[in-house]
């Protein structure tokens, strides 16, 4: 198995591939990350090409229960990011 890329490696890679120096490349991982940290908190969603999107849904009230106990409680309504992956990317890992 492949270890995950470190934002050192992910930058270093970055820099590489756009021809550019590790300090640029930082500064535009930093932007895409405030990017989607600044949407999907304001209940928007952002769209990366190829990769995915990133958005915020609203979930309801709901009971839940306590698997320790077996006790029924009532969950209150939050919200939650859901990541959606493109196809193109399901078929890369696929095959």
């Amino acid at each position: 198995m492949i270890k995950p890329l470190t934002k050192t490696q992910l930058v270093a890679e970055m820099s590489e591939r756009l021809d550019t120096d590790k300090k640029s490349a930082a500064a535009m991982l930093d932007a895409l990350s405030a990017i989607v940290l600044e949407q999907v908190a304001a209940g928007g969603a952002v769209t990366i090409p190829d990769v995915g999107k990133i958005s915020c849904r609203d979930r309801p009230e709901r009971m839940v229960r306590n698997p320790a106990t077996g006790e029924q409680l009532k969950k209150p309504a939050d919200r939650q990011v859901k990541v959606t992956v493109t196809k193109r990317l399901k078929d890369s890992v696929n095959g």
